[in-house]
């Protein structure tokens, strides 16, 4: 029933405002007659209060465009009436009770207190001037009661006013909140895109090169020294082969979580440098490894950004270093560990790659950069090419994490 009536208020506004308008009239004509009935010892017709408040009532279809101005009108005939000498009570003054309601719902507190102020002076002023011994508790009814029933509506409406302003805070908030929460889930997607995109890059990158390099020794051997090729050819399996597991747990990791057929092996670490160095050396690259300080553990993802770019310095040693040695050294110290590739050949690998190109070096960037490391990548005075990397020892936690 009620949404019935809501539904008709917002579709026939004017209906509801002339209904509204309507009533007020008659309560100030019913207390204009109720008043000239009263034996107060001298004659008043009802027809002035009935036509003060016909003007008072009828100003209100102007209340939402010209709040003040109708609180005035309405508040001018009011007085006029008690000036009349009729009774100030609910019913005469109901035109200018809504005036004030109205008010203070669609202005400020400052707007609302002057006509409330300047509402009750005039009511309590003219009562007090005009008002005769012929009305019992005359003192009461010509200053408090006008007070009191100009101040109801004023706090009525203010604390409509409040209430309205705090749903619309509570709204706008929530819509803050959800635009938020989408642009983080966009942003969250863009981030796992990144690096589903460079584990790609990793693998593909790391084992096509590799296997490049493999079956190209293997062409060069062969006539000189065909007893190598077979094992060259059996690496070159097992490299394809890890590539494949490789390649399938990366894109496993678009699979649902509750797949059961999503790969459950552990991402690579420092811990399989040996086997790494072992597959550079069956493609022609033979790789130094030197550790300085006491090795540490690492966190699972410091330790796999440490292997991939270790993986994607050497991958890019076989392609572009005209060497068949590099230097892979790892220097732990309190609480991070400085990794350094060295190579001594002639490099075609620019620090500072075109756009379009050098995804290996952005992509060891950015694996640096996302565990709170650096990295450093330019050709050496003496010849080669280094690339530097500075990783803490521990992945640090989310900045929204850290705040109190």
């Amino acid at each position: 029933m009620n949404t019935s009536r809501q539904r008709f208020a917002k579709d026939h506004p004017r209906v509801m405002r002339v209904t509204v308008v309507l009533l007020l009239f008659a309560a100030a004509a019913l207390g204009s007659t109720w008043t000239s009935a009263e034996p107060t010892g001298r004659h008043l017709t009802p027809w002035p209060g009935i036509l003060l408040g016909g003007i008072g009532a009828l100003a209100l279809l102007w209340h939402r465009r010209y709040p003040l101005t109708v609180v005035a009108v309405t508040a001018a005939a009011a007085n006029a009436a008690n000036a009349l000498g009729y009774l100030v009570t609910p019913l005469l003054l109901a035109p200018l009770m809504a005036a004030l309601y109205w008010l203070a719902v669609h202005t400020d507190r400052r707007t609302g207190r002057i006509g409330l102020a300047g509402t009750a002076a005039l009511l309590v002023t003219t009562a007090l001037v005009v008002d005769s011994p012929h009305h019992p508790l005359s003192l009461v009814l010509a200053t408090v009661g006008p007070v009191f029933w100009v101040l109801v509506p004023i706090t009525w409406g203010t604390a409509t006013r409040l209430r309205a302003d705090y749903l619309e805070a509570v709204h706008a908030r929530a819509e803050i909140a959800e635009r938020t929460r989408e642009e983080e889930a966009r942003h969250r997607v863009a981030e796992e895109r990144m690096r589903i995109a460079r584990e790609l890059h990793d693998v593909v990158a790391h084992h096509l090169a590799l296997a490049n390099a493999q079956a190209g020794t293997a062409a060069h051997l062969q006539r000189t020294h065909p007893q190598q090729v077979q094992r060259i050819l059996d690496d070159l399996a097992g490299t394809t082969a890890s590539a494949l597991r490789e390649l399938k747990a990366t894109v496993g990791l678009l699979r649902q979580t509750n797949d059961p057929d999503a790969p459950l092996e552990p991402s690579p670490g420092l811990d399989q440098l040996p086997e790494l160095t072992s597959a550079f050396a069956t493609a022609g690259l033979k790789v130094d490894v030197t550790t300085a300080g006491a090795a540490r553990p690492l966190s699972p993802g410091v330790d796999l950004t440490a292997f991939r770019i270790i993986q994607e310095a050497l991958t890019n040693v076989t392609k572009h270093a005209a060497s068949d040695t590099a230097h892979v050294r790892l220097v732990y110290s309190h609480n991070r560990l400085t990794i350094t590739v060295t190579d001594e050949g002639a490099s075609t690998v620019t620090a500072a790659p075109a756009p379009g190109h050098g995804f290996g070096l952005i992509g060891m960037r950015e694996r640096a950069l996302s565990v709170g490391g650096r990295l450093r990548a330019d050709h050496r005075a003496g010849g080669g090419f280094e690339v530097t990397t500075d990783l803490p020892l521990y992945t640090p936690a989310p900045e929204e994490d850290r705040t109190p």
